[in-house]
């Protein structure tokens, strides 16, 4: 954000961009290259060091309310430093979100922070502009889920969406448990204890996954997987890589098993009793695609989302796939063989965030599809993304102008 940005230019401030994460909260500025900053979604309770997720379902909407409210207002007034009132707000939010928490947090930022436009950009559609490219099988592979949403000529398929609980925190759950039942503490003076469950907290569970785990290739793994529900032993699992020692404090050292460290990622990888694993929701969103989309998809394919950083998961995930399509399940109904993954010009986890600041640095278009505080105040809601209906684009900014009836709209590239 320039310094004196829009002083005697008389052109429109720069729209903030927010992608709000279960786990992490990406913020800046649209036309720029990366976020500003990259913080947990969590606010600590006044007077505990208790820390809050922001994003809840499962909460009353007035605490929900309240909630939201601190935490944009940090947003705003610790990092961005810009005053809410002069620009517009792109939300990257995924197809998943409850209306519930939706509609919340707009009632947040219209009638709190009294924002003159709002849009909600689904994060998979925003992915593709990264790459400019009109088709992509996108997989989300986040905290909570992951998420497989095929987009063809810029339309989501939204009948073809797959999606499992594997992501971040079924991995930090299982690398906790693993490392309390297996691991132990040097507490100093020659003395190793049991691993204590109030010796790992989720930030260190979270640090030891980036700094030592991966994931293994596929032989690698399927002979993991094997050893490990074989009962009788006879599996041979390949040789671990070497243990680490990680430091809890000045005094404790965490011996964490080579078993562990190529191991815990598997499960994202094992299929369970209904045939499912985060590889076999790319086919089966691709099985339920139109049959003239499916190769164009195919050879497009987009992977986004935290989880999608481990080193080796893409490799993995494309031999998998590979592997699957040959079965009996796919090999009939899908024709192609071709898979290939893009390579998008950010990190995984950012590159929803950069398709929402490409898509905020266009005035025109950004002004025709967001919503105004004039409209909602008028209306109360806030349409959906994927709804035909929306509010014109320029009318109904004029203060006490009724809105005129809705006209159609949608993110798709209109034809």
């Amino acid at each position: 954000m320039p310094l004196f940005e829009g002083l005697g230019s008389g052109g429109e401030k720069t729209a903030v961009v927010i992608d709000i994460g279960a786990a992490y909260t990406k913020c800046g500025f649209a036309g720029e290259t990366g976020p500003r900053f990259i913080l947990p979604s969590e606010m600590k309770r006044p007077g505990s060091q208790e820390a809050v997720r922001v994003v809840q379902y499962n909460i009353n909407t007035e605490e929900l309310y309240n909630v939201l409210k601190e935490f944009i207002h940090l947003l705003y007034f610790r990092h961005l430093l810009v005053n809410p009132r002069d620009r517009r707000v792109v939300i990257i939010e995924s197809i998943l979100c409850p209306s519930h928490f939706r509609e919340t947090l707009s009632k947040v930022f219209f009638k709190h922070f009294e924002v003159p436009s709002l849009v909600f950009a689904p994060s998979h559609l925003m992915s593709i502009m990264t790459l400019g490219v009109q088709s992509a099988l996108v997989m989300d592979c986040g905290y909570t889920e992951t998420l497989v949403l095929p987009i063809y000529e810029g339309i989501p398929i939204l009948s073809a969406w797959e999606a499992l609980p594997l992501g971040g925190q079924a991995l930090h759950k299982e690398l906790r448990s693993l490392l309390c039942e297996q691991c132990t503490v040097d507490a100093g003076a020659g003395l190793r204890l049991p691993t204590d469950r109030s010796f790992i907290s989720e930030d260190v569970v979270e640090d030891i996954k980036v700094r030592t785990c991966f994931v293994s290739d596929l032989n690698g793994g399927l002979k993991i997987q094997e050893a490990k529900f074989n009962m009788d032993g006879s599996a041979e699992r390949p040789a671990p890589p070497p243990d680490v020692e990680y430091p809890l404090d000045g005094q404790k050292i965490l011996h964490v098993k080579g078993l562990i460290r190529d191991g815990v990622a598997e499960m994202l990888f094992e299929q369970d009793n209904e045939e499912k694993s985060i590889a076999t929701l790319l086919l089966d969103a691709l099985v339920k695609c139109p049959i003239d989309t499916r190769k164009v998809l195919s050879e497009n394919l987009v992977i986004i989302g935290g989880t999608a950083m481990l080193p080796g998961f893409l490799h993995r995930l494309l031999a998998e796939i590979r592997s699957l399509v040959e079965k009996p399940k796919y090999c009939h109904a899908l024709a192609t063989k071709s898979f290939r993954i893009h390579n998008p010009p950010a990190k995984p986890n950012c590159t929803a965030w950069l398709g929402g600041a490409i898509f905020g640095a266009l005035q025109d278009i950004l002004g025709s599809r967001s919503v105004s505080r004039d409209y909602y105040n008028h209306t109360g809601r806030i349409p959906d993304w994927c709804c035909l209906s929306s509010p014109p684009p320029d009318s109904v900014y004029e203060a006490g102008k009724t809105p005129p009836p809705l006209m159609k709209r949608a993110f798709s590239t209109e034809k």
